[in-house]
């Protein structure tokens, strides 16, 4: 290995990388052309186990959780009355962004829902803007907030050390409560749901279809499940431990593909008493998922920062330098996209309707053409991010 390969760079150029990867993943599994006609692999697990698709999200946490130790290295890991205003100040706009998203696809939904009614259109407005009793409160975003804060106050008040004891016992506390309340399976007896419907309401909650067809309230970015989420951006910032360590990049890969192949090797052990489970965030799923998310790292310290092959990374760095940015603005405009619609041969249909079915779907067939909407929706996005890359323009809370 060369002087200049040991020589780590300011900045990791992986990171951005596995970050872009990340917000492109979740846009594009959340915004295929039809939900009836989405290919096996980008589709969540209907309950235990685990799909490419459901590596997205908590691939995101983990590197959240690698940049929450380079961040606040700077710092001595010390606390302050500015570094925890800057915090708190992050994390509550945030949760409000989140919530902003929510409220925006509830306006739309019920401005279309009284769409027949004899009333005038700022009746109808109004209707759609008061009533939020079916706001949802949590969400992706929200439940980021809710990590990204715990998890940066308990590394500025907690010594680096013992960090991996406490990251134990969040993950074996959680697990010895599913099992002693037996709320493994989504029900409404489930702790998670009983906490969430005590604290939130069942009308602010996600629903979850069980087999037998019956609906119930179940968040799965509920609170009692964001316990397991703050262990999951810990892991992450040992791995930042791990990468700031270690002088040389060959090292570094070492050490993020020996500590991914352990935690992975335990999530799939653990997977026997506590199965992989995004939608409780299950102990075994914090473990597989960070073990994954690690050597993915690794992998693309290797092929980026070591062999420089950069020019294929281009297209998922612009989506990493500016991600919340990006992420709110796909969010908005999908949900213009579904809501915003025209009459088709006497029917209403939605413009994202509109285009899958008489454009996508005649040509490619249901399924790759529901897989295109989704792709060509990812580089409406990428160019957006793109023009911000180029310019140099990156836009932070």
């Amino acid at each position: 290995m060369t002087q200049k390969q040991k020589t780590a760079p300011a900045r990791l150029l992986s990171l951005d990388v596995m970050r872009g990867i990340t917000i492109s993943g979740m846009i594009m599994v959340n915004n295929p052309g039809s939900w009836g006609s989405v290919y096996a692999p980008l589709r969540h697990a209907k309950w235990d186990g685990l799909t490419p698709t459901d590596l997205v999200f908590p691939f995101f946490m983990f590197i959240m959780g690698v940049s929450m130790y380079l961040s606040y290295k700077k710092f001595d890991f010390k606390i302050s009355k500015q570094t925890f205003t800057k915090l708190l100040r992050r994390s509550v706009l945030l949760f409000l962004i989140g919530l902003a998203i929510g409220w925006f696809s509830l306006f739309m939904r019920q401005l279309n829902g009284l769409r027949g009614e004899e009333m005038t259109v700022l009746a109808k407005i109004w209707a759609a803007i008061s009533d939020i009793e079916h706001l949802r409160i949590l969400g992706v975003l929200q439940r980021l907030a809710l990590v990204s804060f715990f998890g940066s106050l308990t590394v500025l008040l907690v010594k680096p050390k013992r960090i991996p004891w406490l990251i134990g016992f969040i993950l074996l506390f959680y697990w010895i409560l599913i099992a002693v309340t037996n709320s493994y399976a989504a029900s409404n007896d489930s702790i998670i749901a009983i906490i969430d419907r005590a604290v939130l309401g069942a009308t602010h909650m996600y629903t979850e279809t069980l087999a037998d067809g019956t609906v119930i309230p179940f968040d799965p970015e509920g609170i009692l499940s964001t316990l397991p989420g703050i262990a999951h951006v810990l892991l992450g910032f040992w791995a930042g431990k791990l990468i700031s360590e270690t002088k040389d990049l060959g090292g570094k890969i070492q050490s993020l593909f020996i500590f991914g192949t352990i935690i992975l090797f335990l999530g799939f052990l653990l997977d026997y008493g506590f199965p992989i489970n995004k939608k409780i965030w299950s102990s075994s799923f914090v473990l597989t998922t960070c073990g994954l998310g690690s050597l993915l790292l690794g992998l693309l310290i290797w092929i980026i920062d070591i062999k420089h092959k950069k020019n294929w990374s281009v297209f998922f760095e612009s989506f990493g330098v500016n991600p919340m940015f990006i992420y709110v603005v796909a969010a908005f405009l999908s949900i213009l996209l579904g809501n915003i619609g025209l009459m088709n041969m006497g029917e209403w249909t939605s413009l994202k309707g509109f285009i899958y079915a008489e454009w996508l779907s005649p040509v490619f067939g249901d399924y790759l053409g529901s897989l295109v909407f989704a792709l060509c929706f990812v580089i409406v996005n990428w160019f957006i991010g793109h023009i911000l890359y180029k310019k140099k323009i990156y836009i932070k809370l």
